[in-house]
């Protein structure tokens, strides 16, 4: 009778974990709203969901993205997006092309 309850208990609480982890996987996925360059394509990620993206955007911080790849930051610097590289709806740029998260600095920009 003890091992019975114990794993309907441990079933129970086993559910409840692996329910608790999908939630969170879902709220992750709501947090990656954005401008992406895929294959060479814009995307816009909303809600978990991306299509094509169809118009230039201008971000909270005042970042222009172009239907082209290119964007242009508040001060009129001019750079083209690379395959990974994507824009969050505030205008912060996370690199998901490179495993340490791009904090490395670009050899080409002399960084």
């Amino acid at each position: 009778m003890k091992n019975t309850i114990k794993t309907i208990a441990a079933a129970i609480l086993t559910l409840c974990w692996l329910t608790a982890g999908t939630t969170f996987a879902e709220d992750k996925k709501m947090d990656h709203d954005g401008i992406m360059m895929m294959d060479g394509k814009m995307m816009v990620m909303k809600d978990g969901k991306s299509m094509m993206m169809d118009k230039d955007m201008t971000l909270e911080n005042g970042t222009m993205v172009m239907k082209d790849g290119s964007y242009m930051k508040k001060g009129g610097e001019k750079k083209m997006m690379k395959d990974g590289d994507m824009f969050t709806m505030d205008g912060k740029m996370m690199d998901h092309g490179k495993k340490d998260g791009g904090k490395k600095p670009d050899a080409k920009e002399g960084k």
